[in-house]
């Protein structure tokens, strides 16, 4: 999924400069119902789209630590 008009990328704020991280394009849920993570490292790389209510779920999760580390 490289065909994002309009997505608008952001790093978390606890990246680190190890290039470890995603970036997440989340201000598509209005217009297609979906986020996108793609790897830091590879922007003109694949983005994988998730629709916006599991990655609410996912985020819940994380914040619960219900996912281990």
């Amino acid at each position: 999924m490289n065909d994002l008009p309009g997505a608008v990328w952001r790093s978390s704020s606890r990246s680190n400069d190890q290039g470890l991280c995603v970036e997440v394009a989340d201000n598509l849920v209005p217009a297609l119902g979906v986020v996108a993570v793609r790897d830091s490292k590879d922007r003109s790389g694949p983005a994988l789209a998730v629709g916006g209510t599991e990655w609410a779920r996912f985020i819940r999760a994380v914040r619960a630590g219900e996912l281990g580390s």
